[in-house]
């Protein structure tokens, strides 16, 4: 999984100096975010950061998991399970209809992590294939 704590952004880049100092205040700010850290005895050892959005279809939230990383030396050791469990709790407290992430192709590791907690591909209509995700930078 990506290396979050380190600075390292899902595709592999350093983050921003900017970034770096305005994340928390920024984060902070927006009452639809949810942070939650794993930690070992006061080290904080994973993350996930999860924002609210909308299901117009069930017209219930939907908690989407931007953010999701273990430390190198915490990995393997069903940390990822117990925050994901973490957040299909706060997720179902929420009323949300479903969870939702986006993860590379080739994190294979990840991938896996995923699907065995039960994440599958997105699909509204299996004739018309999976949901492919796009962006376009502002």
């Amino acid at each position: 999984m990506d290396e979050y704590a380190g600075g390292i952004s899902g595709g592999g880049q350093g983050l921003p100096v900017e970034t770096k100092e305005n994340l928390i205040k920024e984060l902070a700010v927006r009452p639809t975010c949810h942070v939650l850290l794993g930690m070992d005895e006061g080290t904080p050892v994973g993350v996930a950061i999860c924002f609210e959005a909308f299901s117009t279809f069930a017209c219930r939230p939907i908690l989407n998991i931007h953010d999701f990383a273990i430390s190198p030396a915490y990995q393997g050791r069903g940390l990822a399970r117990e925050l994901l469990l973490k957040i299909e709790e706060v997720a179902r407290g929420l009323g949300c209809c479903k969870a939702t992430l986006e993860v590379l192709e080739g994190n294979a590791v990840a991938k896996h992590v995923y699907e065995k907690f039960g994440f599958v591909g997105y699909e509204l209509d299996p004739a018309m294939g999976q949901a492919f995700f796009m962006e376009m930078k502002l």
